[in-house]
């Protein structure tokens, strides 16, 4: 049985545009049109459209007159460090168990203060024993001795030949020998029994304690450590040209943290360090207990460095090419100021200001703010800054 479908035969009709339709969408375009038209017509200005005719507004910058001058004078502050002059790593010459410390860290001892010692009782025991042995070669010395002197007399009565004198007297120069050579070596030890102990070799305070009683002390192994308080000293690195004014012999005022110090030069070592590009001055502290070693001090020296310039705001400022910077002057014309750039080469920088040089005369006015807004050849009128005082000074 088959199936029909049920529009099967009859013809599709595809739906065309009318007359109609194609009047409307004609009419609606028209009125679109139209209305934009209209809309132009009424924001359209009754002038026409403006053009801009006149030049705009010089820009208001605050200037500053420049006072050039063939010097300047700097402040300079240099760093350096209070120390001891002798400061020691105290330690015994010899190895041995420590039997006594007698210094604590922050102890003030004098010269010849006893610190530590080592166990000297082995020492002490061999001391004794070469003590002996002296006794024993003086003894055997004298015998050879009254031996010299029999043969001698032996000798006068025909009762003996030189040869036994010879001898006898060969025999009291060996017993010689063996006494001194027993006495050097009870020297030997009491020198060791001598550096079994250590003593202040100069007044100073203990700064570290590094072993205790009971611990085995290797040769040189330091044991304490001595700084010298009476005399410290203050090293610090200075440029070649500001070394060179300083005076040895002349006090000089230091700042620490504590205040000021006085200290007298006592040299400069007049030899650059390669590594700090620096020349080393030493100056002996006159009151030590005012500053603790260590401490940071400060010396200040004013220079003058013979260099034409004047002084300018950092501000006024602008990065150029080559190292150089630029400053703009505010140039008078007939039609009124205009921003006229002028190259120029920093000599030095303190703080907010610049000790620049280059071509600008006495008198002009350089611009100190609003680079940013400012181009060459640009309208500008001057005002005189109120921190002129400043960049003149």
């Amino acid at each position: 049985m088959t199936h029909s479908h049920p529009y099967e035969g009859n013809e599709i009709r595809e739906k065309k545009p009318t007359v109609v339709k194609g009047l409307v969408f004609l009419l609606l375009l028209i009125g679109f049109g139209a209305g934009m038209f209209f809309a132009a017509t009424r924001l359209r200005s009754a002038d026409g459209p403006k053009v801009a005719h006149e030049a705009p507004a010089p820009l208001t910058v605050a200037v500053v007159s420049v006072e050039p001058t063939e010097a300047f004078d700097l402040k300079e502050s240099y760093t350096g460090l209070a120390e001891a002059r002798r400061t020691s790593m105290l330690g015994f010459a010899s190895s041995g168990r420590i039997a006594a410390i007698r210094a604590d860290v922050g102890d003030k001892v004098k010269k010849g203060t006893l610190l530590a010692k080592l166990d000297t009782r082995s020492l002490q025991a061999q001391l004794a024993s070469a003590n002996a042995q002296v006794e024993e070669a003086r003894a055997a010395h004298d015998l050879a001795l009254s031996t010299v002197q029999r043969q001698r007399q032996l000798k006068l009565q025909g009762h003996v030949s030189q040869q036994h004198v010879d001898e006898a007297e060969a025999q009291a120069n060996t017993a010689l020998a063996r006494v001194e050579a027993s006495k050097a070596q009870a020297d030997t030890l009491r020198v060791q029994i001598d550096l079994a102990s250590i003593t202040a070799p100069f007044d100073g305070v203990v700064t570290q304690r590094l072993s205790d009683e009971g611990a085995i002390a290797a040769a040189g192994q330091p044991i304490l450590e001595l700084v010298e308080k009476s005399h410290l000293e203050a090293r610090l690195g200075l440029p070649a040209a500001s070394a060179a004014l300083l005076e040895p012999g002349k006090e000089y005022k230091l700042t620490a943290d504590t205040g000021e110090v006085s200290a007298r030069l006592r040299n400069v070592t007049g030899v650059i360090d390669a590594n700090q590009r620096t020349v080393g001055a030493v100056f002996d502290i006159e009151n030590p207990e005012a500053i603790a070693a260590g401490a940071v001090v400060r010396l200040a020296l004013d220079r003058s460095v013979g260099e034409e310039g004047f002084w300018v705001p950092v501000k006024a400022l602008s990065a150029a090419s080559r190292g150089l910077w630029t400053v703009y002057v505010a140039d008078p014309s007939d039609a009124g100021w205009t921003a006229v750039p002028r190259p120029v080469e920093m000599v030095h920088s303190d703080g907010d200001r610049a000790y620049v040089r280059g071509p600008v005369q006495p008198g002009e006015r350089v611009i100190v703010d609003g680079l940013q807004r400012i181009t060459p050849g640009m309208p500008v009128t001057p005002r005189e800054s109120q921190r002129a005082d400043v960049a003149g000074q």
